[in-house]
């Protein structure tokens, strides 16, 4: 939990605390001399909508040449994650078996001064790529950097290639490199989140995506669909299809969806008379107590309370 506290600093993923989290993998590997990844695989004991998070640290030290380091850190939320190979497609056959979870992948990419130093010229340039990776900045500090689509893109082929031995090594130092590249140009020209989001939803066609992943959200009630699916969907990344819906409807996709979801549940349970069995599997809860927790956090009552009143 140490480096959970210690990444999540954005104010949004505060809540997330031991309770809710549960370690299921964790893993450290050397990349090439001085570059090292670290990963950490959390299921989320509570379901919760959460925002993909990347930050740029600068770590600077007078006198220990060893604690000079850059480290780029990322949160991606995963949202469902099952071990039946018929799941990942969303088309489970055995819903009562199924494991789905929401996971949460921690990846953390740390850059020696050691393999910096290589990158440095001899000239006295003064950008701000060139300050930090000869550290020349005498101060420690820490940055948010845009999750773009090909920050994003990286990560994946990270986290999913299939290389092994010599051509795993080879490949990692490609996609670390060009990590490292994104990062950089993202502080140095100040590529945030804010300079490109600002115009969205200004066109018709636009609106017309937002409105069209809320249908298919209603649509799906019983077939839960990860954000990553919904904007392929409907032809927008990830980030502008969660802004543009909060913009539009004042609420997260999320909570919206688990909001329309209980209110269908308590539909089919006390105007239709389904037990909480059936109402649960149409719902597409992996067990009876993850829809019977989910439906008391919303509503204050266990769906038996309800059906006995």
């Amino acid at each position: 939990m140490d480096m959970i506290n210690e990444i999540l600093t954005n104010s949004e993923l505060r809540p997330l605390m031991s309770e809710s989290l549960e370690l299921v993998d964790e893993s450290v590997l050397e990349i090439s001399t001085g570059v090292q990844l670290k990963k950490y695989t959390y299921k989320l004991i509570q379901e919760q909508e959460l925002d993909d998070l990347g930050i740029l640290s600068y770590h600077y030290h007078p006198k220990k040449t060893n604690d000079k380091k850059i480290e780029l850190r990322f949160c991606i939320s995963n949202n469902r994650y099952c071990s039946n190979p018929e799941c990942k497609s969303g088309q489970c056959q055995q819903r009562q078996k199924c494991s789905r979870e929401q996971r949460l992948n921690i990846l953390v990419f740390q850059y020696s001064f050691s393999y910096l130093k290589q990158f440095v010229g001899k000239n006295t340039s003064q950008s701000i790529s060139d300050e930090l990776m000869a550290f020349r900045k005498k101060t420690s500090f820490t940055n948010t950097v845009n999750l773009c689509n090909r920050t994003r893109e990286i990560i994946q082929n990270i986290l999913n290639h299939n290389y092994t031995s010599t051509l795993q090594t080879i490949y990692l130092n490609s996609q670390v490199q060009a990590l490292l590249l994104y990062g950089l140009e993202c502080l140095a020209e100040d590529k945030s989140e804010e300079s490109f989001a600002c115009t969205f939803l200004a066109h018709e066609d636009d609106r017309a995506r937002i409105m069209q992943a809320k249908d298919i959200l209603l649509q799906r009630l019983g077939e839960p669909i990860t954000i990553r699916e919904l904007s392929r969907k409907v032809g927008t990344n990830e980030c502008y299809l969660k802004k543009g819906f909060k913009s539009m409807f004042g609420t997260t996709i999320f909570d919206f969806y688990q909001n329309e979801r209980m209110n269908h549940a308590r539909y089919l349970l006390y105007e239709k008379g389904l037990s909480v069995t059936e109402v649960s599997d149409l719902l597409g809860y992996s067990s009876i107590s993850h829809f019977s927790t989910a439906f008391k956090k919303h509503t204050g009552l266990k769906p038996c309370e309800l059906l006995l009143r």
